[in-house]
């Protein structure tokens, strides 16, 4: 097995702590009593948890072994899970280890709610991980593509130290917005 770089692991609390940062910032933006806040995928990870107390947070992951409150793979239709049935989307740390994340976006904007929230972050600069398979890696313009039926509150970029254009890793906070149906070849690119 393959050790992860001296950088990869000078960068890991940074990275675990700007994630937890944009959750905090998240939650004091979009929280309110008796949400329906549903996480993909966390694994044990606390930090939806606890920056939605108020809120009925569910998790849904595609392993048991977890014990998640609904098993689905977010890049299929989960009949199961009604169309609109969620106020908040957390979906850290996962796109990057789906097999379509194009089906997986289309999954999550079905099941949130019109007006609802979708918090989402992969990295870019940053070693192949597990679980396995971790297939993709995002910029900027893949993001957009990826978001463009959502409107982008905010666009969050851990830069890579001595490295402009690479960032680390990308956080966003996006609003669900079910009347928009962008063309994706209509889409207009500006220069980083």
């Amino acid at each position: 097995m393959i050790e992860p770089s001296e950088f990869d692991n000078s960068i890991y609390d940074n990275l675990r702590n700007n994630l937890s940062d944009f959750v905090l910032r998240s939650s004091s933006i979009i929280s309110q009593p008796n949400m329906k806040v549903l996480e993909i995928g966390s694994q044990d990870r606390s930090e939806i948890k606890n920056a939605f107390q108020s809120c009925d947070v569910k998790v849904l992951d595609l392993d048991e072994k977890y014990n998640p409150d609904i098993i689905g793979d977010i890049t299929k239709f989960n009949s199961h899970i009604e169309d609109s049935s969620f106020d908040v989307i957390a979906c850290l740390e996962v796109l990057e280890h789906t097999v379509n994340p194009f089906m997986a976006i289309n999954e999550l904007r079905r099941i949130l709610k019109d007006g609802g929230y979708l918090m989402v972050s992969a990295p870019l600069n940053f070693r192949i991980h597990g679980p396995i398979p971790d297939c993709w890696r995002f910029t900027e313009y893949g993001w957009r593509i990826l978001l463009k039926d959502f409107d982008i509150i905010e666009f969050d970029k851990m830069e890579t130290p001595n490295r402009n254009l690479f960032p680390i890793k990308y956080n966003i906070l996006a609003k669900c917005n079910k009347s928009k149906n962008v063309d994706v070849y209509s889409l207009k690119f500006d220069l980083l």
